[in-house]
């Protein structure tokens, strides 16, 4: 075989079955490769669109997930999706085609140093120079990618390296790594604190989902009655229907759940990023005792400087402190539980202006519990993080680590592929027009999504920070075309609901359709 039909057996030995990507001339020994493989290659209409479908494929599943480009902006292209994996914490495996190694050395067309532009934003990355060492750095980069805490990795590969004869194996796929067992020093030192609190609260954040620890999570507070504050990217770690939770730092009418996490004397933070949300919010003055339980050491950050640090299995901490923690509290938080889930799920009246808040207990509503939400970056994500409430872990995505724009369609095309349960995804038109194009990918491969678009003509969230700041906004303001037609350009059902009614029963016909669908939503307010 030649350099890319190992590395393409590479893959297929590591179970990918899907690469997003588009083609280009020095991939042209790759995609042949491809083309004779059990992989299916998927042609996106942009490499940024790939990568955002490589990285939703990456939180959905655990598993990497692998786009494709070539050289110079084809490279420069998957950056931002890449750079949206790394941050939050998605397996990830970009792989870049390159000139030959004889031009490398000089001024060429397209050429750009590529594994040194990804340095900031892979967790690993490097150039396949030799035919020889393809089986050992696909290897690394997916066991590295997938490993806690997992990230981004990238392979470049040159035309002629592709092109050599070879006559290697790929290296045999071994069992993922398993965390080591807690401390018991620190587990004993844990639970005084806990003990010792008068009103502890657990923050989970996306480590808590990623590493499938909602059941022992569950276990923990059911035991000892604390309550449960989400981030954005740890939804669902709890379901939002338990007494214990209070949805996420932004949820309630007057972000009461924020009022907790910042009036409690002890924070047991499990899975926490501060990348997703910066701790200074909630303990500003530095005074807060704060446990950290996570795969990693913390970040040191003068906000963030926990007490003591149980570095270890999240499933295997929580079981052991909840064998250790020998104090229960009354469940003193739920009256805010009841405030924020009962008014997330408390529909608007019909002449209430449009609005992303009204449309979210209408949307919970048409989704059953495993359906999966996918959020793009805007006004209405802070809506779904504040209001929608979630009842299983990895059921609701969000991107709040890089919170990027325009990952929703293709996030769409994933979630779709990768999973058995209805997906919807929710974006604003700033956010949709960025990979719109996508939607053709989409109904290429036959999928059956729906898409929300919410439309107010404005970089919404922009505009409402401006606004705070100054009392007035400026550069925000968008003009649209009429999204119905161009969604049916291509092929595409689409509807735009001008009223409660319409938009409910809208919801209820297309959330669990087959049907690839786009229902806009002007906004009012």
């Amino acid at each position: 075989m030649n350099g890319a039909e190992l590395l393409v057996s590479c893959l297929e030995a590591e179970g990918v079955e899907h690469v997003f990507g588009l083609p280009g001339e020095e991939l042209e020994d790759v995609l042949f490769a491809l083309r004779d493989s059990s992989i299916e290659f998927v042609p996106t209409r942009h490499e940024q669109g790939a990568a955002f479908m490589a990285d939703v494929h990456g939180r959905l599943t655990g598993e990497a997930g692998v786009c494709l480009a070539t050289l110079g902006p084809g490279a420069t292209n998957l950056l931002t999706g890449v750079a949206d994996a790394h941050l939050d914490k998605s397996p990830l495996v970009a792989i870049t085609g390159q000139g030959s190694r004889e031009r490398l050395h000089k001024e060429s067309h397209q050429h750009l140093d590529i594994v040194h532009t990804f340095e900031s934003v892979v967790k690993w990355n490097t150039q396949l120079d030799d035919v020889g060492v393809i089986n050992e750095s696909v290897r690394k980069a997916f066991k590295l990618a997938e490993y806690e805490k997992p990230g981004a990795t990238h392979l470049e590969i040159p035309e002629d390296v592709a092109a050599e004869a070879v006559d290697d194996d790929p290296l045999p796929v071994r069992d993922p790594i398993r965390r080591p067992d807690p401390d018991g020093q620190s587990i004993e030192r844990a639970a005084r604190h806990l003990a010792d609190a008068d009103e502890p609260v657990v923050l989970a954040g996306n480590g808590a989902v990623r590493a499938d620890a909602s059941a022992c999570l569950h276990d923990f507070v059911e035991s000892t009655g604390l309550p449960v504050v989400a981030t954005f990217m740890g939804k669902g770690a709890i379901s939002d229907r338990d007494e214990q939770s209070l949805m996420t730092l932004a949820s309630g009418l007057n972000d009461e759940a924020a009022s907790v996490v910042e009036g409690a004397d002890c924070v047991l933070a499990i899975g926490y990023d501060i990348a997703e949300h910066d701790p200074e919010g909630w303990n500003s003055n530095k005074e807060t005792t704060v446990l950290h339980l996570d795969h990693e050491p913390a970040e040191v950050y003068e906000h963030y400087n926990p007490e003591v640090e149980i570095v270890a299995d999240i499933s295997r901490g929580l079981e052991r402190l909840t064998e250790s923690v020998d104090r229960t509290w009354e469940p003193w938080c739920s009256d805010v539980h009841e405030t924020v889930h009962s008014h997330a799920l408390t529909k608007p009246d019909e002449d209430d202006p449009m609005t992303v808040a009204g449309v979210l207990p209408h949307l919970r509503e048409a989704m059953a519990d495993d359906d999966v939400l996918l959020s793009d970056v805007g006004s209405h994500k802070m809506a779904i993080a504040k209001g929608f409430p979630v009842y299983e872990p990895n059921t609701c995505i969000i991107s709040n680590g890089l919170a990027s724009m325009g990952i929703a369609v293709p996030g769409g095309v994933a979630a779709d592929l990768a999973v058995d349960s209805n997906v919807v995804v929710a974006t604003g038109d700033g956010g949709f027009l960025m990979n719109a194009a996508e939607l053709e990918t989409a109904a290429r491969l036959g999928l059956g999504f729906t898409v929300l678009l919410f439309v107010d003509d404005d970089y919404g969230l922009i505009s409402e920070k401006q606004e705070a700041h100054t009392g007035e906004s400026f550069g925000t303001r968008l003009s649209n075309p009429d999204f119905v037609t161009f969604a049916e350009s291509f092929g595409v059902t689409a509807h735009r609901a001008e009223s409660w009614e319409e938009l409910s029963s809208l919801l209820a016909s297309a959330v669990p359709s087959d049907e690839l669908t786009l229902v806009e939503i002007p906004l009012d307010g």
